[in-house]
C-alpha cells in the first residue's frame, strides 16, 4: 500500500477526502497544518504528498521547499482553492507534479496520483550509476550532475528527464511523446512543467558549448551531445 501524506487544514474537506484515499487502498497520514506535516514528513517515509496550499504555521509552498531539501525524491501535489497564474507558476518552479484547484472530483486526484505514482516506479534503460555526458558526470543513484568539483543536486523529477534525453539524445523527440513517458499525461499544466524543467535543464548544462537543448516550436527538441 503506497504511503501519502496528507496537509490540509480543512477539517470537513481533509476527513472526507482521507476516507477516499483509503478506499483505494492508500495509507494517509493527515496533518491538520503545515508545521506538523513537516515534522511528521521527518519522522517517515512517504511514496507521495498532497499539500493544500493555504495553511496555518506552514504554508504548502514553504512546506514543500522544506520537503525538497529533505527528500527530493519524494514526489508532490499541490491543492488550492486560488486560481492564480502566479500561484500556479511558483507551484511549477518547485517542482511540483501537479497543481489541482478546489473544488476537484476526488475520482480525479485519485487517478492523478496513481499516474505519478507509476512513473516514479519506472525502471530506466540506464544499467550503469554513473554516466558521462559530455563534461558532466551524472550520478543517477545519487541524482547528482558534476562539473569538476561543482555539483548540482537534481530532484527526482529531473533525474527522469535527464535519462530520457540521454536514452534518446542527438534525434528530435516530440513534444507528446516526453509529456506521456515522463509527465503521464500531456495536459497544459504538464507542458508548461515540462517547460520549466528544460529551462532548469539548460542552466544546468551550461558550461559545455557541446550540449545544448534545442526546442522546435510545437514539434519537440532535441538533446544534443557532441
Amino acid at each position: 500500500m503506497k504511503h501519502i501524506l496528507l496537509a490540509e487544514d480543512d477539517f470537513d474537506f481533509g476527513s472526507i477526502l482521507k476516507q477516499y484515499l483509503e478506499i483505494h487502498s492508500y495509507t494517509v497520514t493527515w496533518a491538520k497544518d503545515g508545521k506538523e506535516a513537516l515534522a511528521i514528513f521527518k519522522e517517515g517515509k512517504f511514496d507521495i504528498c498532497v499539500f493544500d496550499v493555504m495553511m496555518p504555521k506552514i504554508d504548502g509552498f514553504t512546506l514543500a521547499e522544506q520537503v525538497i531539501d529533505i527528500d527530493p525524491e519524494t514526489p508532490f501535489v499541490f491543492l488550492t482553492a486560488k486560481k492564480m497564474k502566479e500561484d500556479k507558476i511558483r507551484g511549477l518552479k518547485l517542482g511540483a507534479d501537479d497543481y489541482i484547484v478546489k473544488p476537484f472530483e476526488a475520482d480525479i486526484l485519485v487517478l492523478k496520483l496513481q499516474n505519478i505514482l507509476k512513473r516514479t516506479r519506472k525502471v530506466t534503460q540506464i544499467k550503469e550509476d554513473v554516466v558521462c555526458i559530455g563534461n558532466y558526470e551524472f550520478d543517477i543513484i545519487n541524482h547528482q550532475l558534476k562539473l569538476g568539483a561543482t555539483s548540482q543536486r537534481l530532484t527526482e523529477k529531473e533525474t527522469t528527464l535527464i535519462q530520457y534525453l540521454w536514452e534518446h539524445r542527438n534525434r528530435m523527440i516530440k513534444r507528446e511523446d516526453v509529456l506521456k513517458d515522463v509527465w503521464g499525461n500531456d495536459d497544459f499544466f504538464s507542458g508548461r512543467s515540462m517547460d520549466v524543467f528544460i529551462s532548469r535543464l539548460r542552466k544546468y548544462f551550461k558550461e559545455d558549448n557541446n550540449i545544448n537543448i534545442e526546442s522546435v516550436r510545437g514539434v519537440g527538441l532535441t538533446f544534443n551531445v557532441i
